[in-house]
């Protein structure tokens, strides 16, 4: 059985960069290098030579493979993933496919599984290029997976605002019978069909017809999405040869669903405003432009996309005066072409997906997930998941342990695009259910005007009354003994940390993931009056998930506990022994000192001594064993030279450090110097999760975050209790 694959169609804008997106990230999560080629491209230029150089490339790269190099599971450079240029199979077909077969190995040789990715049908006619793109994989030993597109074909086969009508099941039968027959002339092995940006509404119905041609292959299909087939504002932009003159850059990545020529009075405009539309003023219609900003700023309209002033007409000063006051956050274009154009270089701009349109790259993983066993795909391959444990490994479990049991999770930074870009992809991908803080409209509006669809979220102000005033008498009950009174309380529920926390404590929300734009203290210090500590546990801790290159390892604590206690140290033992084996890590605890067994002393070491001997007798199922030098817990030769014998030395998968400098520098030093992902800090010693995120977050970090937060929640929670000591002294 092969581990490559060949993602075929049999004829251009069938969607396979989407396919191929999803069968990227689908081996990603099972071996630990994939590895991606393009037999045949654009912007290659070396007209067959078997000896060109793999560097001589022309200007225009291909984006497929951009959005696959993108991904995080592929660590190869562009020139090493493309084979020959179009040019190059015209001249000598054969000796292309010679270059090609050597450029292909030299990628399999550095991968655990290759996917290869067909031409795009740009160049020659659809049945003598899906020929070779079979010929190619016979000669590969690829088998072939084969994508049949599930619109008319046309000029831009509907990719885009230009959209073409359903293939009906019997057409897709069709397509699949003539494509199936020109593999098997070449001798290629099917291996699936995907029909691609199929009818929605036909999908068991395509199947099923598909299935009759190929009954032997798997066969499955993928509706078509709007959103992924919609261009950008940017590719608006550029298909109308335009300028922007004012707005947000980071909207220029929004998708664009359709168009409004403005050609009539404002009054007429105005109804025909739809979501996600390019609005198509004359550049001499003043009254129409600021009727459509104000109509975009008020909740009681659409949100636009862009608008566009045609016709290389100057804006009245006064006019733009007004506009510069309004401060307008949506892209203002200006073209130089008339009506006629403009609409059509609008309606022929193509919808691509691309590695920097984040909702785009979201709904094709989404697509793929929902409409394709990719486990039946992957045992068809023969990919059996490695024994290592990659960081991509990780956070795809990390992901699937959370949608397993959705749980509700509050985002208290509303006013925060990442937190929103997170938001919109843990909504995408289906992890757990969302409840963001903040203005709705704000928040709401400004979703619309990046792009994320937030309608599965719930949006609460931290001013409703009717949750301020029961949070208030809550907290003000639980902080009697502090003196607080419920007008006081009042003011102090309002602060999004306290309104989340408190929806965390009173069932809610299932955890809270803040902090992006707090300080920690900000985030956690109501969770330590409010949630308080698991029966047992005297302190919160944490710990960071550092995801090597095969394996995963537990650091605690790194971010919470300036110096611990021998108690502090065998409850931070005890915690994080139990945060690694609810993510699957075997937990054999290290409690580190700068001494190994006996050979030193000191006030520091008899410390980790002494919290040693506390978890062996708090924990006696536990293995666990120090002090120890991280040497010496991590290195199988060290550890048979200086802890002969020992449970946990030379195989720690848990490391306790002593204090807080030497864990958060460690952790930051093995983050830097050997390549590691750093997923944290996790804190645990809670009743219920919360966790704190770093000011630097990247909207990778926060969906992770989220995920683990959602995975704490499915712990059953312990029954109330009257809590010891926090950090700090007394709650």
């Amino acid at each position: 059985m092969s581990r490559s694959i060949y993602v075929t169609s049999a004829e251009g804008n069938s969607g396979k960069s989407t396919v191929a997106l999803g069968l990227v990230d689908s081996l990603s999560h099972r071996v630990k290098k994939v590895g991606v080629f393009r037999p045949v491209t654009r912007g290659r230029d070396d007209a067959g030579v078997r000896d060109a150089a793999p560097s001589v490339v022309a200007p225009e790269r291909d984006y497929v493979l951009d959005v696959l190099l993108a991904h995080d599971g592929v660590d190869l450079s562009y020139d090493e993933c493309v084979g020959v240029g179009y040019d190059a199979v015209h001249a000598d077909p054969e000796a292309a496919l010679a270059v090609i077969v050597e450029r292909y190995h030299a990628v399999a040789q550095r991968s655990d599984a290759v996917v290869i990715v067909g031409s795009d049908y740009t160049d020659v006619s659809s049945p003598t290029e899906l020929s070779f793109n079979a010929r190619i994989a016979a000669n590969l030993g690829a088998p072939v997976l084969l994508v049949i597109g599930g619109r008319e074909s046309g000029s831009t086969g509907g990719r885009g605002l230009d959209e073409s009508g359903p293939r009906s099941a019997d057409d897709m039968r069709r397509v699949a019978e003539v494509a199936v027959a020109e593999l098997q002339h070449e001798h290629a092995q099917l291996l699936g069909i995907i029909a691609n940006r199929a009818d929605p509404g036909a999908l068991d119905a395509i199947v099923a017809a598909v299935q009759t041609v190929a009954p032997e292959a798997l066969v499955a299909s993928i509706p078509e999405d709007p959103y992924l087939i919609a261009p950008t504002v940017d590719a608006v932009v550029q298909a109308v040869g335009g300028t922007v003159v004012r707005g947000d850059p980071a909207l220029l990545q929004r998708e664009v669903l359709g168009a409004v020529v403005a050609g009539m009075s404002m009054e007429n405009v105005l109804p025909r405003l739809t979501e996600g539309a390019v609005v198509l003023i004359p550049g001499d219609r003043s009254e129409v432009l600021l009727a459509v900003l104000m109509a975009h700023a008020s909740e009681t309209f659409p949100s636009l996309a862009a608008i566009i002033l045609y016709g290389g007409f100057e804006t009245p000063d006064a006019v733009q005066s007004l506009v510069d006051g309004l401060d307008p956050s949506l892209p203002i274009v200006r073209a130089e072409s008339g009506t006629y154009d403009t609409v059509r270089a609008i309606m022929s701009a193509r919808g691509r997906l691309a590695a920097d349109s984040q909702r785009k790259y979201d709904t094709a993983l989404a697509l793929w997930e929902r409409h394709i066993d990719a486990e039946a795909l992957m045992n068809r391959l023969d990919v059996t998941r490695a024994g290592a444990v990659t960081p991509l490994m990780f956070e795809f479990d990390l992901l699937e342990r959370a949608r397993g049991d959705r749980k509700h999770i509050v985002l208290p930074e509303g006013d925060d695009d990442r937190v929103l870009r997170a938001a919109g992809t843990l909504l995408q991908r289906g992890v757990c259910e969302l409840t963001i803080l903040g203005d709705e409209q704000a928040v709401r509006a400004r979703a619309a005007e990046l792009g994320l669809d937030l309608s599965g979220a719930r949006i609460l102000s931290p001013l409703d009354e009717q949750h301020r005033h029961r949070f208030a008498e809550e907290y003000a009950r639980l902080r009697a003994h502090k003196g607080v009174t419920y007008e006081t309380a009042r003011d102090v529920v309002t602060d999004v940390s306290y309104f989340g926390t408190m929806m965390v404590h009173l069932g809610l929300a299932d955890g809270m993931v803040s902090g992006a734009a707090h300080t920690t203290a900000h985030t956690i210090r109501p969770s330590f009056e409010i949630i308080k500590t698991d029966p047992g546990v005297s302190v919160v801790s944490s710990v960071f998930f550092m995801c090597l290159a095969d394996r995963v390892l537990v650091y605690g604590d790194c971010a919470v506990i300036p110096d611990p206690t021998a108690e502090q140290l065998a409850d931070i033992a005890i915690s994080s022994a139990a945060t690694a084996a609810q993510f699957a890590i075997e937990p054999r605890v290290a409690m580190l000192s700068y001494s190994t067994g006996d050979s030193g002393a000191g006030d520091d070491v008899e410390k980790v001594r002494a919290a040693t001997q506390l978890v062996r007798e708090r924990a006696p199922e536990l293995l666990v064993d120090g002090p120890m030098q991280y040497d010496a817990a991590a290195e199988p030769s060290v550890a048979a030279s200086k802890m002969p014998g020992s449970p946990v030395a030379g195989r720690a998968t848990v490391f306790v450090f002593p204090d807080l400098n030497t864990g958060n520098n460690t952790y930051k030093a093995v983050q830097r110097s050997a390549g590691a992902v750093a997923v944290g800090p996790v804190l645990q010693g809670l009743r219920k999760p919360v966790n704190d995120l770093s000011r630097g977050a990247l909207v990778s970090d926060i969906v992770n975050t989220v995920a683990i937060t959602a995975i704490q929640a499915q712990r059953t929670p312990p029954p109330p209790t009257t809590p010891i000591s926090t950090i700090g002294g007394t709650a």
